[in-house]
């Protein structure tokens, strides 16, 4: 049983507290179950579901703790894991930055759970691989994808009185169709809580279109260019500059959102005016649980204000340091736009590229957070407000600050699939200007 009701997990949770002798104890209880199924070289191959419960139980004396974890929960091995994560604790170093639990909270619900995801079936896995593989086939083309969707549950409490419990559900597809002679690729991703939203035969249209159209690629020189990328592209740069909004590392001057002298930037215009991102776990199209990892409480925060850094995360400990209030780490992300779709963006522009998806990105000056990575599976000139031709792939080095400081036009948010991303994001899709590409790649 991978799915507890919030009666079972109280319960248990109710005992790891009874058991505690130490100064103070938090717990967690999380679990679920998730399907996949794989798909390469138009065949399936390979499909599983894993089930997997388990109880993480953190114990202090002092400033010291230990973290034991267990996947029973009969009465012995609950005192075995207590005890255990208590034998830890004593034998730890002191924590200078020690927080103690956090008192009780009051958890809003949010809409993470899907009755249509949690029933997903083999056979509807089967369906969608079906349903990606079939086109490709009678279009001589070649598809690769993975779909993986599951169910869960996450229950937390500590010595202070403070429980939540809530169920989440989500899906995740990727595909790459790729031409048979590999000249030609593109690419589709779809996250969803509601697996009834997403239509592998609909999607799959996008990536066959973007491998027909990508064969026969030209070089083009590098340089700086006028480009739309599409939301997974600009996803995965925007994400890269969130890991810098933590107030500690502008304070101590590790980030581009440090003063000179010290400081941080907080109220001051970084971004072009009509760059605004906040975050609201009551999103319904983006929504997550209503706690971070530590257990506070998550609300509506505004992040990006007309282009004004509005709010910084303060961890417990530097919020206490500061004399500031701590805030939650968000878990989604949204980007305002405008209403225009990505090929309505194609159609406004007079010469440009189009990028499809960005990857291998990596860091190359946190200070300016200037970023170097590659595009991929569908790189395309723009002329006239139409697709000219495909173009060769392009390395480019660019800072998401920068390129949101070059906005021509935002369009519609859509929700993106993660990737390497910790956050759920909504991200429309964007014309910018003098984006840098510093050179070619001859990958697809």
């Amino acid at each position: 049983m991978s799915i507890f009701t919030e009666a079972e997990a109280k319960a248990i949770l109710d005992k790891v507290m009874a058991l505690s002798k130490a100064d103070e104890c938090t717990a967690s209880l999380s679990g679920g179950t998730s399907g996949n199924i794989r798909f390469a070289l138009n065949d399936v191959s390979t499909s599983g579901i894993v089930d997997n419960v388990q109880l993480a139980v953190q114990s202090s004396f002092g400033k010291r703790t230990g973290t034991a974890t267990i996947n029973e929960f009969d009465d012995a091995s609950l005192e075995r894991v207590v005890r255990r994560a208590e034998d830890l604790a004593r034998l730890a170093p002191e924590n200078p930055e020690f927080m103690p639990a956090i008192g009780k909270q009051t958890y809003r619900p949010t809409n993470t759970f899907s009755a249509a995801t949690a029933a997903i079936t083999p056979e509807q896995r089967a369906q969608v691989a079906t349903d990606s593989i079939a086109p490709c086939k009678s279009s001589g083309l070649i598809a690769a994808g993975f779909l993986e969707d599951g169910q869960a549950f996450t229950a937390i409490a500590n010595s202070n009185g403070n429980f939540g419990y809530q169920t989440s559900t989500n899906a995740d597809y990727t595909c790459t169709v790729r031409t048979e002679d590999g000249r030609g690729s593109g690419w589709v991703g779809r996250n969803v809580t509601d697996i009834s939203k997403f239509d592998a035969r609909r999607d799959i249209d996008i990536a066959i279109r973007k491998a027909r159209d990508s064969a026969d690629a030209k070089a083009l020189e590098p340089g700086k260019y006028t480009v739309i990328l599409e939301p997974h592209a600009a996803a995965g740069l925007i994400s890269f500059m969130m890991f810098f909004f933590d107030a500690r590392q502008a304070d101590e001057g590790r980030s581009f959102l440090s003063k000179k002298g010290g400081g941080n930037k907080l109220g001051e215009q970084v971004y072009d005016p009509r760059v605004n991102l906040w975050a609201d776990p009551w999103n319904e199209e983006v929504p997550v649980l209503p706690w971070d990892g530590s257990g506070l409480a998550r609300t509506r925060m505004p992040v990006i204000e007309n282009g004004k850094v509005v709010n910084l995360n303060y961890s417990r400990y530097w919020a206490k340091q500061q004399g500031k209030t701590e805030t939650a780490q968000p878990g989604n992300l949204i980007m305002g736009g405008g209403t225009k779709s990505t090929a309505d963006l194609v159609r406004e522009t007079d010469k440009g590229i189009l990028v499809t998806r960005t990857w291998y990105i990596r860091m190359v000056d946190p200070q300016t957070v200037l970023l170097t990575g590659l595009t991929r599976d569908g790189t395309f000139y723009i002329e006239n407000g139409q697709i000219k031709h495909p173009i060769k792939n392009f390395r480019f080095n660019e800072s998401p600050v920068i390129m949101l400081n070059n906005i021509d036009e935002l369009g519609k948010p859509i929700r993106v699939s993660g990737d390497e991303s910790p956050f759920t994001m909504m991200i429309p899709p964007m014309r910018l200007r003098d984006f840098t590409f510093t050179s070619l790649s001859d990958a697809v």
